[in-house]
């Protein structure tokens, strides 16, 4: 399916990467300098859980959180150029370290031959480090485009230049690429879906209370300034300002939110481009798939008809003049970050300050390797997995996949709520999980992008590649050996389409993985994420999809509601978190996620248990036994320390929930938790009514 490019508009690209991050508060420190017990081989104790992160006296039964990272979140205030600092967040630091050596190394390398991935990624790291350069260079970079904008003079032309903007990575009106058919995921088809927005998503524009008028004050303020400092005058900046902002509340009211956003049976409506053009005429989709090169036959799927109905009215209804303004605009923010200091400045005063609370942005370096992990991240990631994922972590990662398989399979076919039928069904599905580990098999070409070391004019060629690479896809065969994350990536993902569960290289070393640790740890924690993802194949959305990765009901009508029932208890409960007064989780955006963090340590802890199945059980290690070890190992990958602004953004827009609630909210509903730390009914972490789907 699609990704969706959940967008906090221009925040440096290392604070969005973190916001948008599927375990975005995650991790478990590795000991630097672990003390062997009297009598044991240092060598034993290479890879442990830091136990110093522990905060012993808390209770356990009260709340686990403290009691497991509660010294690590004293010792371990938020730099200054994080909205948030989570071990998960040392982890993507020690990786940026590594890759800077790589990119420091190759932009340095005058002898790469003309072409190479190796002089393309040193161009592209060097002209974004070459500050003189792009302040030297202004808006020259992208004035063409500015001037293609300027010279719209009709509806026809304003229509051209929105798919135009399209393809260079700009969120102009809509958002165009490629999906897996849905009733056949063995083809690619054209998708459709609603943007156009420069606010984080829809409700920042419709919500009354004193804080969200506040940042709509903001926005309009840092717009003004942004056209400003681009050459508006003042004044006609200003008017400008609330020109946009009107323009987008329109298309935020037309919006679906993000709940709905991920029902897919809220976003699956297939048409064809004949009715597709008749229902919205003045987007005059003919023409944009014949700039595109899709021919008029091509499947397509519109995710939102309704939006879609309205932006086409705006596109007659609102003035060319406001239209023109608008996408001037959003050039001008996708572009910021590439832009000279005074644009930088600006975009993370708004983005970074006032929407996440960071204090100081990032030091140039890091946005550099971030963006350059973005721009050809396939290509870094060879040289990455080449000096820091070992052949011996890929072999033990692939046996925990194995495993945890093996548990949910058992699982289901224990389910008191699940007939026979759905039960033969979702073993089918376990049976065609298609496991990616590290890196992929084949890795992409680049031979068609062109680096030509201006910050600016390389960022939109690879957009402008990756735009062509998607939209390439349309019409063919599914490529199996694709991968939506780099490999030096922190994170972890399921594709219902593909049936498939990815986790790069980058996530599998300490403190989610420890290839030379012991069992209860690993389990407890890169076994939990392991877990997570194989269950999203069995959330709320994920159950829609059948073990070939169409989306069928392949549930009987009582399991569907069986399903359901249960799912509506881990709403309500995440409904009761508050992360302030007026603001709670959103226990129905949420509940996919925190579906699959429930049911993914259920059959990690399950998997863990059959690894003991005839052998004594596991001495204690620095005062634990393997089951406390499981589970403080899962608490840590939770720990983080959030700014308030960054917390309420997180809150507001995103499908995880915060960290905190993710371990809590998770074990509370596990009686094996229970059992372990000596929990009884009517303690904190002993949820009644108790939540329960695997």
């Amino acid at each position: 399916m699609i990704s969706r490019r959940i967008r906090l508009a221009t925040i440096a690209t290392a604070m969005a990467a973190a916001a948008l991050a599927v375990f975005g508060a995650s991790g478990a420190t590795e000991s630097e300098d672990p003390v062997a017990s009297p009598g044991e081989p240092a060598a034993a104790r290479l890879q442990t859980l830091d136990v110093a992160g522990m905060d012993t006296s808390a209770q356990a039964c009260t709340d686990f959180y403290q009691y497991g990272n509660g010294t690590w979140l004293s010792k371990n205030p938020i730099p200054e150029d994080r909205p948030r600092w989570g071990v998960s967040d040392e982890l993507r630091q020690r990786n940026q370290d590594n890759l800077r050596k790589i990119l420091d190394r190759l932009a340095a390398d005058k002898s790469a031959p003309e072409g190479s991935d190796e002089q393309k990624l040193g161009d592209f790291y060097g002209a974004c480090m070459d500050e003189a350069a792009i302040e030297a260079k202004g808006l020259t970079s992208i004035a063409p485009e500015l001037a293609k904008i300027d010279a719209i003079h009709d509806r026809a032309s304003l229509r051209a230049e929105i798919g135009r903007l399209q393809s260079l990575g700009v969120n102009a009106l809509f958002a165009f690429g490629s999906e897996e058919d849905r009733a056949d995921s063995t083809k690619v088809i054209a998708a459709a879906l609603q943007g156009g927005l420069g606010l984080p998503e829809r409700d920042f524009y419709t919500r009354t209370d004193e804080k969200s008028v506040r940042v709509r004050d903001q926005y309009v303020a840092h717009v003004a300034k942004m056209l400003e400092l681009a050459g508006s005058p003042a004044v006609q900046a200003a008017a400008d300002a609330k020109t946009i902002l009107a323009l987008e509340t329109k298309l935020a009211n037309a919006s679906m939110n993000n709940a709905d956003f991920r029902d897919p049976s809220k976003t699956h409506h297939p048409t064809t481009l004949a009715a597709f053009s008749k229902a919205t005429p003045n987007l005059e989709w003919t023409k944009f798939f014949g700039e595109q090169g899709l021919a008029p036959s091509t499947p397509l799927n519109v995710w939102q008809p309704d939006f879609f109905q309205a932006a086409d009215k705006m596109l007659s209804s609102e003035p060319l003049a406001s239209w023109k303004t608008y996408l001037r605009w959003h050039l001008l923010t996708s572009a910021a970050p590439t832009l000279p200091k005074r644009f930088v400045d600006e975009n993370f005063a708004f983005f970074g300050k006032t929407l996440s609370g960071t204090p100081e942005i990032p030091p140039r370096w890091k946005r550099c390797v971030t963006a350059t992990d973005d721009a050809m991240g396939m290509a870094l990631g060879k040289f990455y997995v080449r000096e820091y994922f070992p052949p011996a972590a890929k072999k033990r990662a692939d046996e925990l996949v194995r495993n945890l398989l093996a548990a949910l399979n058992d699982d289901i076919q224990t389910l008191d709520w699940m007939s026979e039928a759905t039960k033969k069904a979702a073993a089918a599905k376990v049976a065609t999980f298609h496991p990616k580990i590290g890196y992929p098999d084949q890795w992409r070409d680049y031979s068609t992008l062109t680096i030509a070391r201006d910050y600016a004019a390389d960022t939109l060629a690879a957009n402008q590649f990756e735009w062509r690479r998607d939209l390439g896809k349309i019409g063919k065969p599914v490529d199996r050996y694709d991968w939506g994350l780099t490999p030096p990536s922190v994170n972890a993902y399921y594709n219902a389409a593909k049936n498939e569960i990815v986790f790069p290289a980058g996530i599998l070393q300490p403190p989610f993985f420890y290839p030379d640790g012991d069992d209860a740890i690993n389990y407890g924690a890169i076994g939990g994420v392991i877990g997570h993802e194989i269950t999203h194949g069995f959330d709320n959305s994920g159950r829609k999809f059948d073990a070939n990765g169409n989306q069928v009901d392949w549930w009987t009508e009582q399991d569907g509601k069986n399903f359901d029932a249960r799912a509506e208890c881990i709403v309500k409960q995440f409904d009761g978190y508050f992360v302030e007064k007026d603001l709670h989780e959103n226990g129905k955006l949420v509940q996919g996620e925190s579906i699959a963090d429930l049911g993914g340590l259920t059959i990690a802890y399950r998997a863990f248990r059959k690894t003991l199945e005839g052998k004594p059980e596991p001495a204690p290690i620095d005062g634990l036994n393997a089951d406390q070890r499981f589970f403080v190992a899962n608490a840590r990958i939770w720990a983080t320390n959030h700014r308030p602004e960054f917390a309420r953004l997180i809150v507001q827009t995103n499908e995880h929930p915060l960290g905190q609630f993710r371990s809590v909210g998770t074990v509370s509903n596990m009686p094996e938790f229970a059992k372990t730390f000596g929990c009884g009914a009517g303690t904190a972490m002993v949820r009644q009514p108790r939540c329960q789907i695997w």
